[in-house]
């Protein structure tokens, strides 16, 4: 071995396998999901392209569990804590958002480009995803509001967080004078404002 060799570190298949989605999410903070190939990440994970295939069967399906795994994080990251009062959950679960969105911004902008793309797999990941966080509202557990699951509820909701997303996404690039907190406070306390002024 030279001294510019460095030795391949031997790891469990499920290792292995949370190594490689995780280089893909760093990856994808300068280039996009397209913009991907399996010889680079073969490359940057020091491993054989067909190690990469045993694993994911494939770039696509590689792709798919790159995108389930930020999706996966994202949920558990927004989960609100467990106590306190409706609102006080609901701003711990805003919080977790805004934290991932700030420490991933340039992956996730990646990704929802991928997901708004002619890709039906991975759009489906992103519109489950998004539905399950918008499901939270009305589980007894973790419910962050007492809110009634009616149809308009359900489209102010959707609503929501589309503009939390494109707020985030803006405020990251542009904060307007907003400190994070204020950003926080304003996603927070904007849904109970809408939701009043349904009939």
């Amino acid at each position: 071995m030279t001294a510019t060799t460095s030795p391949r570190t031997r790891l469990s298949p499920d290792e292995r396998r949370q190594q490689l989605l995780e280089l893909g999410i760093r990856l994808l903070t300068n280039r996009s999901l397209e913009e991907l190939s399996i010889d680079t990440l073969a490359e940057e994970a020091g491993i054989s392209r067909g190690l990469l295939y045993h694993y994911f069967g494939g770039k696509q399906g590689y792709f798919e569990a790159v995108v389930q795994h930020a999706a996966d994080d994202l949920y558990r990251r927004t989960a609100p804590p467990a106590d306190g009062a409706p609102l006080e959950r609901l701003l711990g679960s805003i919080t977790g958002y805004v934290d991932y969105v700030i420490e991933n911004q340039d992956a996730y902008r990646s990704l929802l480009k991928t997901a708004a793309g002619s890709n039906e797999a991975l759009r489906a990941i992103y519109e489950t995803t998004f539905t399950a966080l918008a499901d939270r509202f009305f589980d007894e557990e973790p419910g962050t509001l007492d809110l009634p699951d009616t149809p308009a509820v359900r489209l102010v909701i959707h609503a929501w967080q589309a503009m939390v997303e494109d707020l985030v996404l803006t405020w990251c690039a542009r904060p307007a004078g907003l400190t994070r907190e204020d950003l926080v406070a304003v996603i927070t306390s904007a849904l109970p404002a809408i939701i009043e002024t349904l009939p």
